[in-house]
């Protein structure tokens, strides 16, 4: 990609003097169990591991009697419908939020962006432009492709700088007078950056375009005032914040929400039906059709009051000294090129003549678990020139012992492959 330096040999200041052991690991069951196999996870930028409270309170729901939400007129559906509506109070709370009914359930954060997709078609004219970064992970890059597709418009892509932060001064230029969409990513899963949110929503205001910021890595790092950030929609998954599986979240703006046409339909959604017409709910029910995720959803607020228990300051604290320690044993490899220059939780890195998947593959005998390949943004590396690299991500409950575990793998790797 121009301007986008793949560095070598960088020199990062080492964090030996600083205590690496995480006080929060034994919270993981699956992390131990991992561990007892013999297995290093470092791929949470895919997936989290999830904590005691998190597997409780799901096995509470199903053990404790199941039963559907909003519509039943008993004792266990009157119980879900409580536990899951306070899963909605508690995410308002997490992102600042006006209220709960700017925060809709979805199945995904790529739910969230096709119903955005889907949802704000009708806004569109031929010619019209959604604009998107480089960086963009698939799920918020085809669905806005596939809506150009359809509507005959102008998809825009704002190129990176050297460090891998989308350039502001192009972005100035091509959001213009055209745009009507912008998506970007808050946090890259490739480039380990936070993006200028607040400096492109602001390009994209002055337009009176609609802002859609992809939160499914920035979610997991720190809390974040969506009313100050002030975008238009905010999308995140539970299962990369510790909390179960097939559970998205998608904050609208209220004002935002009610130009959002419906999308899917069937029950839940709707206020009254006749043969030949229907009546839906706003947002958020009525953008909810159909049995929603009940146990995930629980299972979510359980884990946002896991992490509204942790002291944030130590959690970062951690975090960072764990990443300063990986891009020092990289930085210290010859031939480790890293993409980039990541500033959080995560690194992808390429080795001058090793292939990546072969690298991936003797870490994994090694019971080393990372991520290799495109991961979700081909056009990224295939402006990168590559045909992929190896991921290494880091959460909360990584120590100090999985980095030197991973190292020593990656040393017999390379001298293997070499």
């Amino acid at each position: 990609m121009p301007g986008l330096s793949i560095h070598a040999r960088q020199t990062f200041r080492g964090t030996a003097a600083m205590p690496l052991n995480s006080p929060w690991r034994a919270d993981f069951p699956g992390i131990l169990a991992l561990q007892a196999e013999g297995q290093t996870y470092l791929d949470n930028a895919a997936t989290a591991q999830k904590p005691e409270p998190v597997l409780a309170a799901l096995d509470a729901y199903y053990r404790n009697g199941t039963a559907n939400v909003h519509r039943a007129q008993h004792l266990p559906g009157d119980r879900a419908t409580r536990a899951f509506e306070a899963t909605r109070l508690k995410v308002t709370q997490w992102l600042n939020a006006a209220s709960p009914a700017e925060i809709v359930f979805t199945r995904g954060a790529t739910e969230a962006f096709n119903l955005l997709a889907y949802g704000l078609e009708h806004l569109f004219q031929p010619g019209d432009e959604i604009v998107v970064s480089a960086l963009e992970h698939h799920a918020n890059l085809l669905p806005w492709q596939q809506l150009a597709h359809r509507r005959g418009l102008n998809l825009v892509v704002l190129p990176l700088d050297a460090q891998g932060d989308i350039d502001l001064a192009a972005a100035a230029t091509l959001i213009g007078a055209r745009t009507r969409l912008l998506a970007v990513s808050q946090l890259s899963n490739v480039l380990g950056r936070w993006q200028p949110l607040p400096e492109l929503l602001a390009l994209a205001r002055a337009r009176g375009a609609l802002s859609v910021v992809d939160g499914a890595q920035g979610a997991v790092h720190g809390r974040h005032d969506l009313h100050a950030l002030g975008c238009d929609f905010y999308a995140f998954s539970s299962h990369k914040l510790y909390g179960p599986e097939g559970v998205g979240v998608l904050y609208g703006r209220s004002d935002a929400l009610a130009r959002l046409r419906h999308w899917q339909f069937g029950g839940e959604m709707v206020r009254h039906a006749e043969f030949q017409d229907a009546e839906f709910h706003p947002a958020p029910m009525g953008l909810e059709a159909g049995t929603p995720p009940i146990a995930g959803v629980i299972g979510l607020g359980a884990a946002l009051d896991y992490l509204d228990g942790l002291d944030e300051t130590a959690v970062a604290a951690h975090e960072a000294a764990l990443h300063a320690e990986l891009l020092a044993g990289l930085a210290a490899r010859d031939g480790v090129r890293l993409l980039g220059a990541p500033r959080i939780a995560l690194a992808c890195f390429a080795v001058d003549g090793v292939h990546n998947a072969d690298l991936a593959h003797l870490l994994g005998e090694q019971g080393i678990a990372v991520r290799v390949g495109s991961h979700c943004a081909m056009p990224l590396y295939e402006r990168l020139g590559l045909a992929g690299a190896v991921r290494v991500s880091l959460a909360l409950y990584n120590d100090g012992e999985d980095l030197r575990r991973f190292f020593a793998a990656l040393d017999a790797a390379l001298e293997l492959l070499r």
